[in-house]
């Protein structure tokens, strides 16, 4: 149940994303951000559960929360302060400048 809310916020991401690039910049560039977080997506759940499998047992704290879960929620802290620098003059408080 928490990996589900995990993918539903960055299935939320892409789409915000996306409809402000393309709205902005055209959509070639709603397209290149698109892939730059897929791609950033799954090297980083990668990288995060090799991190998981050293910290943590395959049941993980119970049966909601696994390692898999784990190194989902690793990944999703590390984005959101990767993306909140890279995005930094695309969202202002919420809005667009």
């Amino acid at each position: 149940m928490v990996s589900a809310v995990i993918f539903f916020a960055h299935f939320i991401f892409l789409l915000m994303i996306f409809t402000w690039k393309w709205q902005s910049d055209g959509t070639s560039s709603a397209f290149l951000n698109l892939g730059l977080i897929l791609i950033l997506f799954a090297v980083g759940w990668t990288i995060t559960g090799v991190v998981a499998k050293l910290l943590m047992e395959p049941e993980g704290l119970g049966f909601y929360y696994d390692r898999d879960t784990f190194s989902l929620t690793l990944l999703t802290i590390a984005e959101f302060f990767f993306y909140k620098i890279y995005y930094k003059e695309t969202i202002a408080d919420g809005k667009e400048k």
